[in-house]
């Protein structure tokens, strides 16, 4: 079989690798698609132990598979049967949650369980869809622990695939009003086109503009939008900054952007304003069905947030172009 193995920054290689072998408690699948992770990316451009991606290793871990081989004490999956690895356990090791082999064509499940290594993907869920899985529980886990619902209103800042899939959860959970920042038209062009308002900070004044959008409420600092939600998934220092600035009593922002230098936090506001910061750390396995059946609700065109497709061999242009914020959303590699 074919894979890539990353070699360093800058250093990937297509490479004949052995066709894995299937135990009695394993299982084998093949990749169908898999979907550039901004871990990629970093490792890619910069380092990848930062983001556990290590030297040597197959990698990629977005992945939509069909099972191919089921070893005889596996229960609950069989042959043509497709699934989403769940890149903590599907290696049995959680370190290995970048380095699943997304990028390979072939992948070896050992001491697989259902609902744990991996989750059967419903015929309701489109190979596209179904490739977007591990980014949108991201996303999706930094919305709920805000407890969206009717009635609260809600500003994401980062129109990614994680900052696109808070949003989506906000409005799947009742929030009726989000508003979605970013600095890139061509991304917030899609976050519009999926019906939510939109707001370039470079461009228009978001404060401004939010209170417009979302009404008038108080903080020790004065009038703010009346938003109860902010979602970070840039890891930028503007986003806390303008939740700091922002924020009403008693709004919550939760940050899933990797912050990549410490943030200075006025300790007092927080305290007299009633703000609540909590951090994303990922997702868990509870996520994965509330996900599966977001999607199979067809209440949004999440095929719409692929922006391109690549051959396996073209992964390098994949990349790159993944890089780009400004010309693409999300990038799949397609078997």
């Amino acid at each position: 079989m074919k894979g890539f193995i990353y070699h360093g920054p800058g250093n990937i290689t297509l490479e004949e690798l052995e066709l894995p072998v299937c135990g009695d408690n394993d299982v084998i699948v093949k990749n169908i698609a898999a979907g550039i992770c901004g871990s990629d990316v970093t490792a890619y451009k910069h380092d990848g132990s930062s983001v556990f991606i290590f030297p040597e290793h197959e990698f990629g871990h977005e992945m939509v598979s069909e099972v191919v081989e089921v070893g005889k004490n596996v229960e609950g999956l069989a042959v043509g049967d497709r699934v989403y690895p769940f890149p903590t356990f599907a290696k049995g090791d959680m370190m290995r949650a970048a380095t699943v082999g997304g990028f390979s064509e072939y992948v070896h499940i050992p001491n697989c369980q259902v609902g744990m290594s991996v989750f059967k993907v419903g015929d309701e869920i489109s190979n596209k869809e179904a490739a977007m899985i591990e980014p949108f529980t991201v996303g999706a886990h930094s919305a709920l622990i805000c407890d969206p619902a009717p009635g609260k209103s809600a500003i994401v800042f980062g129109a990614g695939i994680i900052g696109m899939s808070a949003a989506i959860t906000l409005k799947y959970k009742g929030c009726e009003k989000v508003m979605v920042v970013n600095r890139s038209t061509y991304r917030l062009d899609k976050a519009a086109a999926l019906g939510f308002e939109t707001c370039s900070p470079v461009q228009e004044d978001l404060k401004a503009k939010a209170i417009e959008y979302f009404g008038e409420s108080f903080s020790m600092a004065g009038p703010v939008p009346n938003v109860d939600i902010y979602i970070d998934a840039t890891g930028s220092e503007d986003a806390v900054n303008h939740f700091m600035a922002m924020g009403k009593m008693g709004a919550t922002l939760s940050v899933v952007g990797i912050h990549h230098a410490p943030r200075s936090i006025n300790l007092v506001g927080l305290v007299y304003g009633g703000l609540t910061i909590k951090g994303s750390p990922g997702y868990t396995p509870e996520d994965v069905p509330f996900v599966m059946d977001m999607m199979k609700s067809k209440q949004f065109d999440i095929e719409s947030l692929v922006s391109h497709e690549f051959k396996l061999e073209d992964l390098e242009e994949a990349i790159q172009t993944s890089a780009k914020s400004g010309e693409s959303e999300k990038v799949l590699i397609v078997y």
